[in-house]
């Protein structure tokens, strides 16, 4: 074969081969769920913040099975910018739906997610989801101010906050989406510093533009200095800073 054809035949096997590993994670991840769910509700028995601090070591453990039958290796760098006791507002990137499993379980310590709505509808998987988060329908103005609202309530409570200041899942050109003010509206009202944190390679794994796609590959989760915010900082220079910062970051290391 030639090299066009050697190429067009190694696509047309990977693209087999990754509907085989998808049918695969996809029966690992219902039938780990089966006792994380029995799990999750058991801890509603407990008040915050320990179910949420329950809920964190059990999620970890679960995504630690889950990356290890399916595959993937998940490496993390810089958790001792995290102080002990101290609450932050995590910000990380956003490519793919591999993000949350890698964030949320393996922030040093108990944290919750601003995540949208819809998924919490998902029959059984939907109960999982909306514990370990804050949701927000982003269509409705009131929902975004109540969750607003809940995300202090959760950094007065000892939690941390984690945001995907892109909203939404990167499909641009640029190494980061554009940035909304929320996270640092949040980080200035609140006076809590923000940890940037970059993640790699989950968009190998489950890519946004193909369907029943799971390729297992190696990821990377980057936990950045913790980033001061002074009293009379404007979220929007806070918001750009951060923005170049990450940007910066993820070009150099990816």
């Amino acid at each position: 074969m030639t090299g066009g054809q050697d190429h067009k035949f190694y696509k047309v096997l990977k693209n087999i081969l990754a509907r085989i590993f998808a049918l695969w994670a996809a029966i690992v991840f219902v039938a780990t769920m089966i006792p994380a769910l029995l799990l999750v509700i058991f801890f509603r028995i407990f008040k915050e913040p320990k179910r949420s601090k329950l809920f964190h070591r059990m999620s970890k453990r679960w995504m630690q099975v889950f990356f290890f039958l399916t595959g993937c290796r998940l490496r993390v760098k810089g958790k001792d910018n995290f102080i002990k006791d101290k609450q932050y507002v995590v910000i990380s990137n956003h490519n793919s739906y591999m993000d949350v499993p890698v964030t949320t379980p393996f922030i040093p310590g108990a944290n919750k997610t601003i995540a949208k709505i819809e998924m919490a509808r998902i029959p059984l998987f939907g109960l999982i989801y909306k514990t370990g988060s804050v949701l927000v329908d982003r269509k409705d103005k009131n929902s975004r101010q109540k969750s607003f609202t809940e995300m202090k309530e959760v950094l007065k409570l000892g939690l941390h906050v984690c945001i995907y200041p892109e909203g939404t899942r990167n499909k641009t050109g640029k190494p980061l989406g554009d940035f909304h003010d929320g996270a640092f509206k949040l980080a200035i009202e609140t006076k809590t510093d923000i940890i940037p944190t970059l993640i790699f390679n989950t968009r190998k794994i489950l890519p946004g533009n193909k369907i029943f796609f799971f390729w297992p590959s190696k990821m990377e989760l980057h936990f950045l200095p913790a980033v001061p915010v002074k009293d009379e900082e404007d979220y929007g220079i806070l918001k750009e800073k951060l923005y170049t910062l990450m940007s910066r970051y993820y070009v150099e290391h990816r």
